[in-house]
């Protein structure tokens, strides 16, 4: 996908203007930075950035929103850090968690564009430390990834078995015929709160999120957000190799995202599961993600009004 050209209208500044290299004096900062993992996905996918894709869409909206009636440059700046080479494996662990020591302590939320899931595993152990118990998760996936072996089905066995506790994690948006009966026993026993995709049906979006924070982020632990976007429905999605008919809406994905950044104990959130060359010609999937990236910036500039 290539870049797009910014508007020449001065009075209507793109969202990617929001991207600097350093910290902008006198608004709250968000870091930015890419890891397209992809080399071990149950589902084979293209080794094109999803990262360059994604901040190449930011181009394409503004910076300001009518539900705030606030302008984001006002507010908020993002640090963009640039990607990291080779994510996948050991080595590539070791880099993101370079990457990861390079941030300003002053950053209100860390964003990471992946890449597939295997992203969540990785970046959330270089935030955490060594210590990942005092961390809670939140995920918005069709999937468990409680899977055995290493790959993009695994992170949160993984993040378990590193020191994660089972009762401050949240999995939000488990579709039916989208995973097991023996990865679903896992989940219960390891004391992981499920709220199926049924489930929300019931119960405003807004409401879950505000749920799902309560439980993460008991104890006022830190809560790590990842944001598999094949918990969207395939209409919407369908860059996203996993994705099946009956998912969230993209107003329900940008209204969860949203309230979930606005919250403080939040510090970091990964948006996965793209494959750039799988999307449709409108490169909806792309456009979401980067409205996603602006939805959680909206939500950083809530905390601060």
């Amino acid at each position: 996908m290539g870049s797009v050209n910014a508007s020449l209208d001065t009075r209507w500044p793109s969202a990617a203007t929001l991207l600097h290299t350093g910290l902008a004096p006198g608004r709250r900062a968000v870091g930015l930075l890419g890891a397209h993992t992809y080399l071990t996905s149950v589902t084979p996918r293209s080794a094109t950035s999803t990262p360059r894709a994604i901040r190449d869409a930011l181009e394409r909206f503004s910076t300001w929103s009518f539900s705030d009636e606030q302008d984001l440059v006002d507010h908020v700046s993002v640090v963009d850090y640039g990607d990291v080479e080779h994510p996948d494996g050991d080595e590539g662990a070791q880099r993101i968690a370079r990457a990861v020591g390079d941030f300003d302590p002053q950053l209100a939320l860390r964003i990471f564009l992946g890449g597939d899931n295997a992203l969540t595993w990785h970046a959330l152990r270089a935030v955490a430390g060594p210590d990942m118990s005092n961390y809670g998760l939140i995920t918005l996936d069709a999937h468990l990834d409680l899977r055995d072996g290493v790959s993009n089905g695994s992170p949160v066995r993984q993040l378990l078995e590193a020191g994660l506790e089972g009762q401050h994690v949240v999995q939000v948006g488990l579709a039916d015929f989208s995973n097991s009966a023996f990865y679903a026993r896992r989940a219960r026993d390891e004391h992981v709160t499920v709220i199926s995709r049924d489930a929300i049906r019931s119960e405003s979006v807004e409401d879950v999120a505000r749920r799902a924070l309560t439980l993460a982020g008991a104890g006022g632990r830190p809560i790590y957000v990842d944001i598999d976007m094949d918990a969207g429905d395939r209409s919407v999605v369908p860059g996203c190799p996993a994705a099946a008919p009956g998912g969230f809406s993209a107003d329900e994905m940008r209204r969860f995202v949203r309230t979930l950044a606005s919250h403080t104990q939040v510090c970091a959130l990964d948006i996965t599961e793209i494959d750039v060359e799988r999307d449709s010609a409108d490169q909806r999937t792309v456009r979401l993600a980067a409205l996603l990236v602006l939805e959680a910036l909206s939500g950083v500039s809530r905390r601060i009004q």
